[in-house]
């Protein structure tokens, strides 16, 4: 493949992502991450375990339709403002919000800029990819439940000591170029509906990107538009600003994307290629996708499952769908094992350092944690999230 066939290639995903990073800042804009932090401190009633439950809930759903990088940058500095004002331990809940910034995003193509390569490969419509991840999605998140509850035992059973003063429930961390958010009201404080308008987008957009396939629509033009009805009122009352949304698109990391993609395209036709097809399995038996989704997940944690996924697009788009989403199992959930497997999870710990002293005095993040953890997710993951698509893709 030329550079210009891989730029062509790579330009529509690159749009659609474009696209739904903007919409991510707007929704932040419209107080929708401020108004979750309030549900998640009044849901809670102040208990651990209903509190981790209600992350789970929440960071999956934020990762689904909005991406991984919302649930890291976006969600939690929240989690960790309401489980400050609640007064609990909050290393359950910030390790929730990074493990299932990778771990759930398997369900939608929109959820990691890695489904949405293998999406355009792939050659199947959104309800499709849906459909068939359906299954592994939740057995992966059931994985993480339960061995959340197991690892963080003895955090999810203590009692909560006092609370810090309302103001420490923060807004999502905004955009860089963009005002600062106001602090978050606490948890009884009432809503000002303005979120209302951000949900309804999000959820119309969902339904847009539904219905995008058969109609023959590109999914970034669905994506666009929720973005320019969010971004007209808020440009209007001065919420964010034209510089803030170029900004939110995060042209750097795009052109590095592309720039990656070339890369990988020159190397691939300078042999890498022979190489990638001779070490990935061939055949739709559970045994071989076993194997596609333990190459994959070993080589993101070796090199970042961005460019792992770019290296074994062109075998894997030969092998057909079942190959390409048991690779999207090992480059989405392996990455929980090291900090490398995903820029997610450096963001995350980016995060968490500017938010102050916070979470460091609850001793995240820490290396040997997230390995530990790690091994105790990723390993039944990996081997039962694959098997659960076999089923799904026999059913």
């Amino acid at each position: 493949m030329s550079v210009g066939d891989e730029v062509h290639a790579l330009a529509p995903t690159l749009a659609f992502l474009a696209a739904v990073l903007v919409l991510g800042h707007l929704c932040e804009r419209e107080g929708l991450f401020a108004a979750a932090g309030r549900l998640l401190a009044r849901r809670s009633g102040g208990r651990p375990q209903r509190l981790l439950a209600l992350v789970f809930a929440l960071a999956a759903a934020v990762t689904a339709v909005l991406g991984l990088d919302a649930t890291v940058v976006l969600l939690t500095p929240v989690v960790l403002g309401s489980a400050s004002l609640l007064g609990l331990r909050a290393r359950p809940h910030l390790y929730a919000c990074v493990h299932l910034a990778n771990a759930a995003s398997l369900l939608l193509p929109v959820a990691n800029l890695t489904n949405l390569l293998a999406f355009h490969e792939a050659g199947i419509g959104f309800l499709e990819f849906t459909a068939l991840m359906a299954l592994p999605q939740l057995v992966v998140l059931a994985v993480e439940w339960i061995a959340f509850r197991r690892f963080f035992a003895r955090e999810l059973a203590e009692p909560p000591t006092a609370p810090a003063p309302a103001a420490a429930l923060p807004a999502a961390a905004p955009a860089a170029g963009s005002a600062p958010p106001a602090a978050a009201p606490a948890p009884d404080a009432p809503h000002d509906g303005a979120p209302l308008l951000a949900a309804a987008v999000v959820a119309a957009t969902l339904v847009g990107f539904v219905l995008s396939t058969p109609l023959g629509i590109d999914p970034a033009w669905v994506a666009a538009a929720g973005a320019l009805v969010l971004a007209v009122p808020a440009l209007a009352q001065g919420r964010t600003s034209l510089l803030a949304l170029a900004k939110a698109a995060s042209p750097g990391f795009l052109v590095g994307v592309m720039a990656l993609g070339v890369a990988v395209a020159i190397a691939l036709s300078l042999g890498l290629d022979e190489v990638v097809d001779a070490i990935v399995p061939h055949g739709d038996g559970l045994p071989q996708l076993l194997g596609v989704t333990a190459v994959a997940a070993l080589l993101a944690n070796l090199v970042n499952n961005l460019p792992a996924t770019l290296i074994l697009l062109p075998a894997l788009a030969e092998r057909g769908t079942p190959a390409l989403l048991a690779a999207l199992v090992g480059v989405n959930v392996g990455p929980n094992l090291t900090y490398a497997g995903s820029l997610a999870t450096l963001l995350w710990k980016r995060v968490l350092r500017e938010s102050g002293d916070e979470a460091a005095r609850d001793g995240v993040p820490a290396l040997a944690t997230f390995t530990r953890l790690g091994l105790v997710t990723v390993i039944p993951g990996l081997l039962l999230g694959t098997t659960a698509l076999w089923l799904a893709l026999a059913i």
